[in-house]
């Protein structure tokens, strides 16, 4: 069982999609702080305008200050999810590690398969490949 998140706070990443005929919400908790357990690990914020740095290379702790490179923290992060199966219509709920893996999506603007970054998972019941991509160009 999967819990809805309160607020964007505790958040690394979050979308809501429809994908094909259903549709996907899916989430990506912060994680403690490995260092010191005390603060949830971010980006940055910048000194001068209070705002988080997007484009950061690594997560910090705001109690300690303890730094991860990107890629080998959002290793240890799952995504969850709630679905409604575009071909089923199956509502259901999953967890799937958080990694970006090349996938073919088929293109209905184009009518032809490109291949994009996303975090792919099988439907419960009928086994359908469903994709959160990341947007598309």
């Amino acid at each position: 069982m999967v819990k809805e998140p309160e607020s964007m706070d505790e958040l690394i990443y979050f979308t809501k999609r429809a994908v094909g005929d259903g549709y996907v919400k899916g989430w990506v908790y912060k994680e403690m702080c490995p260092s010191c357990g005390k603060g949830l690990m971010g980006k940055p914020v910048d000194r001068k305008t209070g705002k988080v740095k997007i484009r950061a290379k690594d997560y910090v702790c705001p109690e300690c200050n303890h730094t991860v490179e990107k890629e080998e923290y959002e290793e240890t992060l799952t995504c969850e999810a709630k679905y409604t199966c575009p071909k089923c219509k199956f509502e259901g709920e999953t967890e799937n590690p958080f990694k970006w893996k090349n996938a073919k999506i088929f293109n209905v603007e184009e009518q032809k398969d490109k291949a994009a970054k996303a975090i792919t998972f099988n439907c419960e019941k009928c086994s359908e490949k469903i994709a959160i991509t990341k947007k598309m160009k």
